[in-house]
């Protein structure tokens, strides 16, 4: 066999390949590699809960307790009752030995620890499982052989609880195991006697458990049946309520839409009557005004149904794609103020328009609600107010939206109100956290004022 040559690596011999030998190791470091990640996953998941945490009842916790309770008084009174006793096993047939149990002070204290520690962690078995599993199964491991008793039925409750109430699944699978071997295998690992009396017993205690288990699943079952029937009900009754709010907004939409165009039509007709005769071409602009105003109410008109035919999709319900007809333009908002008075004003109703303050962008919900604060002062303007001078005032204040429209009073025109457009104007303004006033001047006239409160810019 050839010396390696001084500063030769480890890895290469002299033929300078260095691949024959060292190709197991090779392989079995690659597959080490590839299995680090896995288990490194399944370390993470093992601490991660496979679901929602339980929610306990009062009722459950106090029955939690209560089996605390009834186990550590139980194995406290044997631990008391047995001490400085001496038990006989048959580890053959026919051949028993004595086997001593503790005895003195310090074994009265060792049972009653141990019993207390096993029994009194049971109260928080629903809520921390594991670690009521881990305490009991290190109780059970220090109990002596001779009073197995002490810590053996709070294991088996321990058990139990973990496998049923524990949300980390792979940590529970994964110590069921470890704690059963470890209390089998150990040097206590003696099954306790039970005395011939308590057969009976422990034969109908299961049995009692199991149709109460059973009935409490039927009784949670209906429970839950009838809750989910409930929910229905509610959530058809959210939709019915939802429904006939959505229709009660469209129609005060309709009736700020109509009412406005409908009113100032009614007035340039009636103006176009009067000046037929006398001075036609006046009356063919006044004519013609009423062909626009009842172009633009049909237009809103339009748009409004439009919605209602749509899906989520931009679709309508009949499978047409929507288009971009006028009829589906975005609401108004305050930049088409000037149109809305300019209609009016030709109509024959005195108006002006001021803004003060700096301009800026506002929601479209807050520009379409002060819109239409506008069209129905300036509609009840021209109903109760024919031949009054109109005065639109858009205040931009730091934190919120004036909109002012006042008049000078005047004779009743055509049409008679119904208060309905100041109440949806509110209802409107609500939604943003608006105020509406209106009311009487103190020198005559009407006057309409909505503050809207807006983000500071």
């Amino acid at each position: 066999m050839q010396d390696r040559p001084r500063g030769t690596p480890p890895e290469e011999d002299s033929r300078g390949t260095g691949g024959g030998d060292n190709e197991p190791v090779t392989n079995v470091r690659t597959a080490l590699e590839r299995l680090r990640a896995p288990a490194r996953e399944a370390v993470r998941d093992a601490g991660s809960p496979t679901g929602p945490p339980l929610r306990l009842s009062r009722r459950a916790r106090q029955f939690d307790v209560l089996v605390a309770l009834v186990i550590g008084v139980s194995t406290v009174y044997y631990g008391i009752d047995n001490v400085d006793n001496v038990v006989l096993r048959e580890i053959a047939p026919g051949v028993e030995v004595a086997v001593p149990r503790p005895s003195g002070t310090v074994g009265l204290a060792l049972m009653v620890t141990l019993a207390a520690v096993a029994s009194g962690a049971l109260a928080l078995r629903r809520r921390h499982p594991l670690a009521v599993l881990c305490v009991v199964t290190a109780a059970t491991l220090a109990t002596p052989e001779s009073v197995l008793r002490l810590t053996f039925y709070a294991f088996v409750i321990a058990v139990y609880s973990a496998a049923v109430y524990s949300p980390y699944r792979v940590a529970t699978l994964a110590a069921l195991p470890v704690s059963v071997v470890l209390v089998g295998t150990s040097g206590n690992s003696v099954t306790p006697v039970v005395p011939n009396e308590y057969i009976a017993l422990l034969i109908l205690v299961p049995m009692a458990v199991a149709a109460v288990g059973l009935r409490t699943w039927k009784l949670r079952t209906d429970e839950g049946r009838t809750r989910l029937i409930a929910l229905e009900r509610e959530q058809a009754e959210a939709l019915r309520g939802a429904v006939e709010h959505e229709r009660a907004r469209i129609a005060r939409e309709l009736h700020d839409v109509v009412t406005h165009h409908v009113s100032v039509m009614i007035i340039q007709a009636g103006a176009a009557r009067k000046i037929m005769e006398s001075s036609p071409g006046q009356a063919g602009e006044a004519l013609l005004a009423v062909e626009a105003g009842g172009r633009a109410a049909m237009t809103e008109l339009r748009h409004v149904m439009g919605l209602l035919t749509m899906n989520g999709e931009g679709e309508r319900a009949d499978g047409t794609e929507a288009g971009t007809e006028a009829e589906l333009s975005p609401q108004p908002g305050l930049d088409q103020l000037g149109t809305l008075v300019g209609r009016v004003r030709d109509a024959g109703q005195p108006v002006t328009l001021t803004a003060t303050g700096r301009p800026r962008a506002v929601p479209s919900g807050v520009g379409l609600a002060a819109y239409r604060v506008v069209q129905e002062a300036l509609t009840n303007t021209v109903k109760h107010a024919s031949g009054a001078t109109a005065r639109v005032t858009v205040e931009y204040a730091p934190e919120h939206l004036r909109v002012e429209v006042t008049d000078t009073g005047g004779g009743a025109g055509p049409g008679a109100g119904n208060g309905r457009g100041l109440i949806g104007l509110r209802e409107r303004l609500t939604v943003y956290g608006g105020t509406l006033s209106a009311g009487r001047c103190p020198a005559g006239g009407y006057r309409v004022e909505a503050l809207i409160p807006l983000e500071a810019p």
